[in-house]
């Protein structure tokens, strides 16, 4: 299942504001992540927009490769690192990744800081779960 279908990218204006307004977020240089679960019917269990500043990447050259690096280490370590602690859930969870370096690194960089994001919002993702838990006894 390393694909990256058009349902697992996060398109709907609404879904994104909400994300931004009322998500949680933290920082693993050089990305930004920000992340929320919504009761929504869904296909995947996460959809996602990666994101890369004009302002620090005048060149869109620059930022598509930095997009394109970092949508391929997604797809080829989201099932393995993410939907197997994902697997229980019914609810979306809605994920936004910024790259904000402040230069260009190569793939295999992209794939360390990746890997750390995925441990770092598993253990987000999980401390949110026992909250819901003790919250509905």
């Amino acid at each position: 299942m390393n694909t990256f279908n058009k349902e697992e990218r996060l398109c709907s204006r609404k879904l994104i504001d909400l994300l931004f307004k009322n998500g949680s977020s933290f920082l693993l240089y050089p990305f930004r992540v920000s992340y929320l679960y919504v009761d929504t019917a869904h296909k995947y269990p996460v959809q996602v927009v990666i994101n890369v500043s004009k302002k620090r990447f005048k060149r869109a050259v620059d930022r598509n490769l930095i997009k394109r690096r970092t949508r391929e280490v997604y797809r080829l370590e989201k099932q393995s690192q993410l939907y197997t602690s994902l697997v229980g859930s019914n609810e979306l969870l809605l994920l936004s990744v910024q790259f904000i370096g402040k230069q260009i690194y190569d793939y295999s960089f992209f794939e360390k800081k990746m890997s750390g994001v995925f441990k770092k919002l598993v253990a987000a993702v999980g401390t949110n779960e026992m909250k819901k838990a003790d919250g509905d006894n």
